[in-house]
Order: C-alpha cells, then structure tokens, then sequence
C-alpha cells in the first residue's frame, strides 16, 4: 500500500520473481507487469485493480543454510492501486489481509494518499512493515523520510535497515540486526546477494541506529531490557523474535530500504514478511455477530471449525460469470459445496475454487481458514457479504466505502445499446462498491457517479471499448447528497385494495439527523413479538431504497437515523407489499417535514509546488473558494494542505499547470460533505 508512484507493483513484481513465481521481469513502464494485467492499467502505466496472487517462499539464513525443517512459507499478496480514485481497492484489500507492506518514495517522504491508506490500516487494525524505495532517485533522504513517517503518521518508526550512499551513489544496506552489510550483484537481476562486514567508515553511524533499534525495542520486551542492562550480547534470534511481538501487537513500525527498480532491498523484504508480519492464526480473532443469539462473538482461526468468509470482491468473467474473492476466517469450503449467504439468507453453491495469479487461476478443492480464493458459481453475492453454514448465521463486519462525488451522463445511441447499456452498469456497479448509476427522473438521462475524474473516466473507456456500447458522454457534474435538520415523528397510513384483497399497514417512524460521516442508520423498537420477521424485513427494504432516492432533488441520503417507533399489523390484510410502501412513503413525508439539506462534497486537496510558485499556488485555491490548512516545507519543494467545494475544483489541474510552469502536481480526496453554501 502507498500513494501513487511508489512502487508497489515494480516491488511485487520482484517478490514474484525472487519467490520463482514468475520466470521474468515484468516493467510498469513497458506495460509489462504481472499484476497489471487490464489494458487500461498498461497503456496508463497505473494499477486500477487490486490483484490478489500466492507465492512460496523459502526462509533461508545468511550463510545460506535453510533455517529448519518448515522452512516454505505460502504468501498471499495483494497489489494495490494508489491513486486516490480507487481508494476502495486498497479498503477492501486491508480488510481482509494480516498484514501490510507500507511504501514510502525516499525523495518524498509521506505523501497524500500514504496518509490515507495508512488511516485504513489503523481502522482494521493491520501490522505493518515500512520499506522506503527509491533510494537511487536524486534528492532521496532515508533519514528524512523516517522522520516524516514519524511527525505525519504518528507512527514508532525503527530502522532495521541503513543505506550505503544515496542518490546515483547508493550500493546496498546494512543489516542492523546482523551488523553487515549487503550488496545486490548488478551483473544479474539482483538474485546474488553479498555479504560482508560494516567498512571502518560507517561502524559508528550502524552502531548508533543498532543502539536506537535495541532501545526502542526493549521498552516493549523484558528480555532484551534484561540483556541490555546485563551489558550481555543481544543473538539476532532474540532480536527477531521480540520484534514480531512488537510488529503484530502495532507497537513498532520496521523500516527497511532500498532501490526495487534496481532489484535492491527486496530480498530482505521477502524475509520480512515472514520473520514479523503474523501468520493467519497469529492474527487477533475474527469479530462477528450471531444474527439469532443478537450477540457479539469471536472467530478464531480454525480450519476445523464451521465455515465463515468474507466476500471482499467481485469481478465479473465473460466465461465463468461473478468470479467472488473471498477471505476464510473459519472452517473450509469444499468443490461443489452448498454456502448460505447469512445477509441474504440464501443458499449458493460453490461450483469451483480458484487461486488466482493476477489474471490467471488454477483450480483447488478447497478453501481453508486464512485462505484466499475465488469461488465462481455465487449468483447473489455481493462485496461485504459473509458466506458460512445455515446452522452457524453469524455476519462478519464489512466495509465501509467513500461516497461517489462526482457524476457523468450517458446517452445510449438507440434503444438495443440503452438495454445493453443498462446489463453492463448493473456487472460494473456489482465489482465497484464507489461506482452507482441512476436515472433523472427530470431529464430522462443515465447519471453514473464515481469517486473523481479519473476513476469515472477509466469506466466510461471500459464501457466504450471493452463492453463495445455506444453512447454519448457528458461533462462531469458534483453528485451532492440530501440530509435532514430537526428531528419528526410520523404517523403513515397505508390501505389499496388489489386483485380483491386489501392490503394495509401503519407504521410511526422517528427521523432525527446524525453527526456528519456517521451513516445512516435503521432501527425497529415496535417490539419484536407481534409483527413477523418477513414483514420487519420488507419496511428495512423500503425505507433503504428511499434513503437511496432522496428527500426533494432525488440526491441519496446520508446521516439520518430512523427508527420504527410503533406498528400496526393484521393478519388479515398485513402484506410485505403493504408495509414496504408504507415505510417508504412515511420516511419521504416524515424527512420533507424535517427540514431538507442539500449537502455539497468538500475535497481535501494536497498540493507539492516548487517555492518560487507557492504565492501563486495559494491564490488558486482561494480564487476557487478554498481554505488553507497548512504548509510545509520538503526535499521535493513546499507542501500545501487545503480543502474546497467539489463544484469549484474542474479544471484546476490546467490552472495549476499554467501558475506553476507544469512544476506543481496535486492529488484530491473526498473530505467530507458539508451544507451547501449560496455563492
């Protein structure tokens, strides 16, 4: 995980190499990487989609000695996007991986999309390893950079790694817990690795960060604390197998370095992964709820237990249909299964288990505890649904994912490709939680929203070109949301009569706002007892697709808690039809008494300016409604934090080019919404 530009994937694709996965180098540049396989992430040189892979490693020691008798590791890896547009891939990625490998660019320090992804594997609570790459590149700092990850991440950073040289000068590491250094031959692709003792000439600055690394650690380990006063020799055994304590417990964050580009650092960061990063049944258990206990429990990793997974992807295969990624936390699923999809409720089958190499599978016959697999044969899954056994309904946490804010319309060129059209929306919205599409009941148009230019440009393409419809595009519009102000109690009477029978409800809903970036959320308190689970089920329905309809503008909702306070319900004349439209037309009558909101999107902006253009920078931003947070001073040039409307923000990117002599970049996230503004 990192901001785009680092190098995750020129990195994984050494990892493939050096683990004999792949057979050959595989560049970003020349459209060549293994994990870039989509012809958009090669003819863009970027990663759209997260790609999942299995690779085998052998731990050996430095002599070259294989260090006992389970010494093959499996490894599961999931190279991630780092654009801000496709931010969603690297959320449902760290949900379900044990592990991260954070890389930070040697010459940039923290960027703005490491701040972001760093903030998902805080909320999942993920162990990390920090590599800072890039130490080849000219104005690359490795001591800057770890300083940096400590001030803006508020991370425990400690190198486990130093560099020799930096820039066009750099020549290998020194390994701080062997006290040698390491050279990669340049005559090959990097697989010979040399070994020898620290030079003269750098003994005192590897003894100065040795000692560092022991200090920081023994404040999270007693036996080094003991060794350490004993004045007594540290083994590097000892030294590793504390450190991992202190990786997975997130109390210490390991920083190695190197240059992957020029196949240097990556070996040892194989090892890394194995030596400090936790195995799945090292990891902290599962949290789930039992739908019908109503209680909150723990999943540990068992592959003996009952079967619990977590559907963290879809991708749809013109052959094969849904291809479902899914994470085992518990028990295992078998060729041929039958799986019970505890949200829907619904019995599946699971035809085939894939394991899957980017865009290449070969077949298992089954799916364990820890692993990660795609099951084809799921017709109802979604992302964030758990799959398990029917005796067992317990959900697993899902996700949360960032609100589209920003919006295209489609034409369709007749009516066939309107149709087509439509099926291909339906795949791509199933694959993307970030990518909607709705109709405008005013203009009659198709609007698809996405997370930024990028990310909706990238779709339109695949539908154009990939999916071959033709349709006419329009200019980015801001999609806004609809919220409430005051808090309303309704009473909604529902009676028609259909086909000769009478279908009836009443329900009293409370709608009250939430704090901003809270959700929405539902809530029955009518009792349990009286009205049936069916019924229950079908107001949840109505009052979810009404949210999705909005108040007064036909925007979604967000922030709103409703609550059903009291229920009416016969036997005789108490339908799911009856009660599914009396839920939605109470919560759309209580919400217009509620004092409507529309909320515009607010974008976090993070601009890096040489210095002589930073006065001109700022202007821009202020000309366009936004507010200065914070500037900053770096290697690259200074660093200006800001935030503005969504709806002033088209087209900056031609305006900062122009102020700054093409010298500035800038990246835009999705802040937060706020009450839209008279301007």
């Amino acid at each position: 995980m990192a901001h785009i530009d680092a190098g995750k994937t020129t990195t994984t694709e050494r990892i493939l190499y050096y683990t004999g996965k792949s057979h050959r180098l595989g560049e970003v540049d020349d459209g060549e990487a293994t994990m870039d396989w989509m012809v958009q992430e090669q003819e863009r040189g970027i990663t759209i989609q997260s790609a999942a892979t299995t690779t085998y490693w052998k731990r050996e020691t430095k002599n070259g000695n294989q260090t006992g008798k389970n010494n093959t590791f499996q490894i599961n890896i999931i190279d991630t996007p780092g654009h801000v547009d496709f931010t969603a891939e690297v959320e449902r990625s760290l949900r379900v991986l044990d592990g991260a490998l954070a890389l930070f660019d040697a010459v940039r320090g923290v960027e703005a999309q490491t701040e972001t992804v760093w903030r998902q594997a805080d909320h999942y609570k993920v162990p990390c390893i920090g590599y800072v790459n890039k130490m080849d590149r000219l104005g690359a700092d490795f001591f800057s950079a770890v300083e940096d990850i400590k001030t803006k991440l508020n991370a425990n950073p400690v190198p486990l790694q130093i560099p020799v040289g930096k820039e066009s000068s750099f020549e290998g590491v020194i390994d701080l817990i062997e006290m040698k250094e390491i050279r990669w031959d340049a005559s090959g692709e990097g697989e010979v690795m040399n070994y020898s003792p620290v030079s003269p000439s750098l003994t005192d600055e590897a003894q100065k960060w040795r000692e560092k690394l022991i200090d920081t650690l023994s404040g999270f380990s007693d036996p080094i604390t003991e060794k350490f006063l004993a004045g007594e020799e540290i083994p590097p055994e000892l030294i590793r197998s504390e450190l991992r304590k202190a990786v997975i417990s997130r109390n210490i964050l390991p920083i190695f370095v190197g240059a992957s580009r020029r196949n240097m650092g990556v070996q040892p960061l194989i090892d890394a992964v194995v030596d400090f990063l936790p195995a799945p049944n090292e990891t902290m258990p599962a949290a789930g709820r039992h739908i019908k206990k109503e209680e909150d429990i723990e999943i540990p990793c068992d592959p003996n237990a009952n079967p619990l997974g977590l559907v963290f992807k879809i991708q749809n295969d013109r052959e094969a249909g849904s291809l479902c990624y899914v994470r085992m936390y518990s028990g295992s699923i078998k060729n041929g299964a039958v799986v019970f999809n505890v949200g829907k409720k619904k019995r599946e089958r699971a035809n085939r288990i894939l394991r899957m190499h980017s865009n290449k599978s070969e077949p298992m016959d089954s799916l364990s505890a820890g692993d990660i697999g795609v099951i084809i044969g799921m017709k109802l899954a979604q992302t964030g649904d758990t799959i398990g056994a029917e005796n067992w309904p317990v959900l697993l946490e899902t996700m949360q994912f960032p609100e589209p804010v920003i919006s295209v319309s489609m034409e369709p060129k007749n009516l066939s490709e309107q149709e087509k059209l439509k099926e291909i929306l339906a795949i791509l919205s199933k694959e993307d939680p970030t990518f909607t599409a709705r109709d405008n009941e005013e203009t009659g148009q198709l609007i698809i929203s996405g997370m930024g230019e990028l990310h909706l440009d990238v779709l339109v393409t695949r539908i154009l070109t990939e999916f071959k419809v033709g349709a006419k595009v329009g200019n980015p519009q801001v999609t806004y949301r609809e919220s409430i102000s005051s808090v309303i109690e309704h009473k909604e009477i529902f009676s028609k009569v259909m086909g000769g029978k009478e279908n009836a409800a009443s329900l009293t809903l409370r709608v009250e706002p939430q704090s901003r970036g809270k959700g929405n959320q539902y809530q029955w308190a009518a009792g349990k007892i009286s009205v049936p689970e069916a019924i229950r089920d079908a107001v949840e329905r109505g009052i979810n697709a009404s949210m999705q309809s909005g108040i007064v503008l036909g925007y979604p909702c967000i922030d709103i808690k409703v609550t059903v306070i009291d229920a009416g319900y016969s036997e005789l004349t108490g339908t799911e039809f009856a009660f599914e439209a009396c839920a939605s037309m109470g919560y759309d009558e209580a919400c217009r008494k509620a004092g409507p909101e529309l909320l515009e999107p607010i974008m976090a902006i993070d601009i890096v300016s040489p210095k002589e253009f930073v006065g001109d920078v700022i202007s821009l931003v202020t000309q366009r409604g936004g507010q200065i947070l914070s500037m900053d001073s770096k290697t690259g040039g200074d660093e200006v934090k800001a935030r503005s409307p969504m709806a002033k923000m088209f087209g900056f990117m031609t305006s900062l080019r122009s102020a700054s002599q093409g010298r500035a970049v800038f990246t835009m996230e999705f802040s937060h919404f706020e009450k839209k503004m008279e301007r």
